[in-house]
């Protein structure tokens, strides 16, 4: 009788533990099927919807002409001012050398939003994939901190020719020359990777639409189905150290430079170099301005159609404006502009037939 007793506590005892395992085997099945739709939901977007500015089919082909010749008038501008450079022995200095990058880079950086763009204005979708949306993203605000590089590197070049003018030649050699250019390149390209692993990394499992031209990081952080306090906290302060910083180092240089200039005797030294110092400062503030309204504090919530408008500023307006300002008040520019396309010798030719007849 005992013995029954004891057999029966066993099998009582077994029949426990085959139902507790068959209880786990099963939650952990359901964990994993949940998991595996979980990634499948925040997987499931894979492209989005660029409204850019909604309007009537007659306003976007408006648009489409409008920003068709800008496009076209900042390749030519920006490319001709690279040309002169590159063609003219007497700008081969590392100002001008700086100023011939840096207009390469306002090219390569409006050709990776308008071409876009232009082609959403005669699109009924409007639709970019994932990828590219990322891509157009990571490309964008790296030739834009680029360019907020090479802004302090042509300040710092300034700085030290003005101010330092007899030292120049020795500081600024061929070797710091090249470096600062591999540096001003290079570096936009490096610092960007983290945000992009940051906010692509975000689960997107809808809505898909972007109220933007452009695949902004702040409106993609919008859309994203949890709210990551902690990406939009390494964003904001990616964004206040690098901006604030190179905007400091910039004022600061041509504070000192100011500084030097007043400290001039002559009247026509000094009439240069301010023309010199305003056409950079000139691209500075519109550049700097416009970028921090958008980026230093991107949780204050502004109107869509403002950030759009802004956005514009510095990534359409801008390029468009700077072959104007670094070329009207620049002589040497203008004569090697006039060398290198050709207008000086038709000039000449013109001048000289008249002499002859």
């Amino acid at each position: 009788m005992l013995g029954l007793k004891v057999l029966g506590l066993r099998l009582l005892d077994c029949d426990c533990y085959n139902y507790c395992h068959r209880e786990k085997l099963q939650q952990k099945i359901l964990a994993r099927l949940m998991n595996i739709s979980n990634k499948e939901n925040t997987n499931s977007v894979t492209h989005f919807i660029l409204l850019g500015f909604p309007s009537s089919p007659e306003r976007q082909l408006l648009y489409f002409g409008l920003f068709s010749v800008a496009y076209t008038l900042t390749l030519m501008g920006n490319a001709a001012i690279a040309c002169a450079v590159r063609g003219d022995l007497r700008l081969h200095t590392p100002m001008y050398i700086f100023l011939g990058n840096f207009s390469l880079l306002e090219i390569c950086y409006v050709t990776t939003t308008v071409p876009n763009l232009l082609a959403n204005f005669l699109s009924t979708t409007k639709s970019i994939s994932f990828v590219s949306c990322f891509a157009q993203f990571y490309f964008f605000f790296s030739f834009g901190c680029d360019e907020g590089f090479y802004l302090c590197i042509m300040a710092f070049d300034r700085y030290l020719a003005i101010c330092h003018p007899l030292h120049y030649p020795r500081i600024m050699t061929r070797q710091l020359c090249t470096g600062l250019l591999v540096f001003g390149w290079s570096c936009g390209f490096i610092l960007f990777l983290t945000p992009l692993v940051f906010i692509s990394q975000l689960p997107y499992c809808g809505p898909n639409i972007i109220n933007h031209f452009v695949c902004d990081p702040v409106p993609l952080m919008m859309l994203s189905c949890s709210e990551d306090t902690t990406t939009q906290f390494i964003y904001s302060t990616f964004n206040a150290i690098f901006m604030i910083g190179t905007f400091l180092f910039i004022l600061c240089s041509y504070a000192l430079v100011i500084l030097t200039v007043l400290q001039m005797p002559s009247a026509a030294s000094k009439s240069k170099t301010f023309s010199t110092c305003a056409s950079h400062l000139t691209v500075v503030f519109l550049f700097f301005g416009s970028i921090m309204v958008m980026y230093v504090s991107p949780g204050s919530r502004q109107p869509v159609e403002v950030q759009k408008i802004v956005a514009l500023l510095y990534s359409v307006i801008t390029p468009f404006l700077n072959p104007l300002i670094y070329s009207l008040r620049n002589k040497d520019m203008k004569a090697a502009l006039k060398k290198v396309f050709g207008t000086e010798s038709l000039l000449t030719k013109q001048k000289s037939s008249i002499i002859v007849s």
